[in-house]
């Protein structure tokens, strides 16, 4: 039995996808589009405008002028905060439909994006609305030591950094997209976002969305197309402020290098290979937190718990439980209601894992569940607890992005810290123990933007999301992500 479509789901796969330009939908300067596959199946989906150089300079120009001369920049903070409420407002009356397509296009379960991806969406817009009217400057009383005597009046003003390219990647897609355009309209700015080419759909849906709600023509644009053209350059256009980008660290470095143009603005959330680590007096409820972290939407998650350390008087236990946990995962569609984990997002991603897969076995990994495809169809991966692991081995010390997890021994607290920050990333961290003064100390000691304790992949649009390291720049959400959209200019009088 699968969830039947909704008539709008169909409407919508159901005709080509133009990009949203200057509040129109348009074709591609190049007429070009590109398939966006089912995951479950491998078949087309939809297909979608394919953006190129062009089509981002006509996003570019649309969003210079919406910022400069267009009617944003006039409004209040309040009327951009109600419009801003307005566009969760508006995702929470398509909570089924947006659910739907996301669960087509990335593969992950129906039932999980109408429970997590869609309300969090909302939250976040919610959350961001109240910020547009709480983004202030400061006065400052100087003291001038070469002019005695001069009085001054000194405040500094918060400005909206101007146009703001931001590209986000595939394993959240919906969520992503609020998590980089809730604060950019909360602060004023004007944006192109590139979704990921393998996951369009859901983007362009809320560009619909995003109009019925009131921005302004030009203020959000939606250009579709590949990281190497598209994305390459709306990371390099010489009129864009700042880019805002989530994805590999790999693709980070490239960014990095193409805004070195026009020093614009940077803001990065990249990979991880995160510790999640369980102390010997943890609870029993520990072994499901630590499936939960790794298997958790196909393990396709920058914060999944991907290295698992276990003291060593309680590893078998652990260990062994989290195996039989991924055995009994129930894999399939995305749109089965009994589906748990659903396919990984693409052929491409599928390759990679197995990839590791491989490497891990032949490095003498051992697979203590999974290890393989799942089915002869669509981009499945069984859940896989991989043993008699070595720190130098490449599925250890890179990020898998996909439902495996290796698991290792340690003895102390000392040790453990050593071990869980031995790796480039410093994304997430997760401590099970019931001795909450070790589990504090232990957090002051990880290299980690976020560290749960007792619990694990919970987020909030309140509280403040990034990494140490290779995993990243800057903070998304809470008010730090004001921060990244923000210019502070000091103004000085004398009196």
């Amino acid at each position: 039995m699968t969830v039947t479509l909704d008539h709008s789901v169909e409407a919508f796969i159901g005709s080509p996808r133009q990009m949203f330009i200057n509040g129109q939908w348009v074709d591609a300067a190049s007429g070009r589009t590109f398939e966006t596959p089912n995951p479950a199946t491998g078949e087309t989906l939809a297909r979608v405008a394919e953006g190129d150089a062009e089509d981002i300079s006509r996003a570019v120009r649309a969003a210079r002028t919406a910022f400069e001369t267009g009617p944003w920049s006039r409004m209040t903070p309040s009327e951009r905060g109600r419009i801003i409420w307005r566009i969760g407002d508006l995702i929470l009356a398509h909570v089924d439909e947006l659910a739907q397509l996301e669960s087509l296009d990335n593969g992950k379960p129906y039932l999980v994006a109408q429970a997590a991806d869609v309300p969090l969406a909302a939250d976040l817009f919610h959350y961001m609305a109240g910020w547009a009217t709480k983004i202030e400057g400061n006065t400052i009383n100087i003291s001038v030591p070469y002019m005695p005597g001069a009085n001054f009046h000194s405040y500094t003003l918060r400005e909206p950094i101007g146009v703001v390219g931001q590209i986000i990647p595939w394993n959240f897609p919906l969520l992503m997209a609020a998590w980089k355009l809730g604060p950019a309209l909360a602060t004023g700015c004007t944006v192109v976002l590139k979704p990921a080419e393998q996951t369009p759909l859901t983007a362009l849906r809320l560009a619909e969305l995003i109009a019925e709600a009131g921005v302004p023509d030009g203020v959000v644009n939606v250009v579709p197309g590949f990281g190497e053209t598209a994305g390459a350059a709306l990371a390099a256009h010489e009129d864009v402020d700042k880019v805002a980008f989530t994805g590999s660290t790999e693709v980070g470095k490239l960014i990095v290098q193409a805004a070195a143009g026009n020093l614009k603005k940077l803001t990065l959330e990249l990979g991880g290979k995160s510790p999640n680590i369980v102390f010997d007096d943890a609870e029993d409820s520990a072994i499901e937190g630590a499936a939960n972290a790794i298997f958790f939407n196909h393990g396709q998650c920058c914060v999944a718990g991907s290295r698992l350390f276990v003291q060593e008087s309680r590893y078998d236990e652990v260990v062994d439980g989290v195996a039989e946990i991924a055995k009994s995962i129930k894999i399939g569609s995305g749109l089965d209601p009994s589906t748990q984990m659903g396919p990984l997002v693409s052929d491409e991603q599928f390759r990679r894992v197995t990839g590791f897969l491989e490497s891990g076995r032949a490095d003498g990994a051992t697979a203590l569940a999974g290890g393989g495809r799942y089915g002869d169809r669509g981009y499945f991966v069984e859940p896989t607890v991989l043993t008699n692991t070595r720190p130098d081995m490449k599925v250890v010390r890179e990020e898998i992005f996909g439902p495996v997890v290796v698991a290792e021994k340690f003895s102390n607290l000392d040790e453990i810290a050593a071990q869980a920050n031995d790796t480039s990333y410093g994304l997430g961290a997760g401590i099970w123990t019931r001795d909450i003064s070790k589990a504090h100390a232990l957090a002051k000691k990880l290299r980690a933007g976020t560290v749960w304790i007792n619990c694990y992949n919970v987020f909030d649009a309140s509280l403040p999301f990034g990494g140490y390291k290779q995993s990243g720049w800057g903070r998304e959400m809470g008010h730090e992500v004001l921060n990244n959209y923000t210019e502070v200019k000091a103004v000085t009088t004398l009196l």
